[in-house]
């Protein structure tokens, strides 16, 4: 097997007197999504904040690509090839759609052939190019969120709970769009609490629980045992959520 993309060996993040994680380890293989589970508070979200350097481990290695970036600052992650799309979406509401995708391609002028396939995946760019983001609805800023990302080919990407509180006809376009970025031979990483997308899109998956991992595995394996679910995640799910 190829080297995984992202490594994390056991990783501690204190926010102020708060111990979040402790001791997380975490493989993300190349050309998958992996999926990072649990309920919510355990740790998920500081797990992607302390790889994009937004928190510093106290302990541990972060390993991007064979690279330590525990110590980088963010702009260098970024640089280094990483997109993150946080849970608050992380969009300048002043500026035009247009203007938001152009800050975030960081290395020049956005390819057109890349353009064309976002208003694809997401044809309310195309309308609202030229309207200030903050005149979209809630859907649509996640998209544009999940659009800077992909704006360029990035060795990794973070997803942060890309469906939270979406209608669920928005809810499949992200599913599709993050498939067809899939597809192109991407590497994901993605919190989600959607359980049924997390099913559709993930290859492995992680749940964490008060700061650690506490399994990893194939996510067919999770998701066909529902014991399984209700004991890491207490889920009670039936397929049709």
């Amino acid at each position: 097997m190829s080297e995984p993309i992202l490594k994390l060996e056991g990783v501690y993040t204190n926010i102020a007197q708060y111990h979040i994680l402790q001791g997380v380890d975490l493989e993300v293989p190349k050309g998958a999504v992996t999926m990072l589970l649990g309920r919510n508070g355990v740790g998920k979200t500081t797990t992607l904040r302390t790889v994009i350097g937004h928190w510093r481990a106290h302990k541990g290695r972060v390993l991007f690509d064979g690279e330590d970036i525990t110590a980088l600052p963010t702009p260098l992650i970024a640089r280094a090839g990483l997109g993150f799309v946080p849970e608050d979406m992380g969009i300048f509401s002043d500026l035009t759609v247009e203007e938001n995708m152009v800050l975030a391609a960081i290395h020049g002028p956005i390819n057109s052939a890349r353009l064309d396939w976002i208003f694809t995946a997401f044809p309310p760019l195309k309308t609202f190019w030229k309207s200030e983001a903050g005149n979209l609805s809630g859907g649509q800023k996640q998209m544009l969120s999940i659009a800077r990302a992909m704006v360029e080919e990035r060795k990794l990407y973070l997803i942060d709970e890309p469906t939270k509180g979406l209608a669920p006809a928005i809810v499949s376009t992200m599913a599709r769009a993050l498939r067809e970025l899939k597809e192109q031979g991407a590497s994901i990483l993605l919190v989600e609490q959607n359980f049924a997308v997390a099913r559709a899109l993930g290859d492995t998956a992680n749940v964490m629980d008060d700061g650690r991992m506490i399994w990893s595995g194939a996510m067919a394996e999770l998701s066909g045992d529902a014991t399984l679910q209700e004991r890491l995640m207490g889920l009670s799910l039936d397929a049709h959520h």
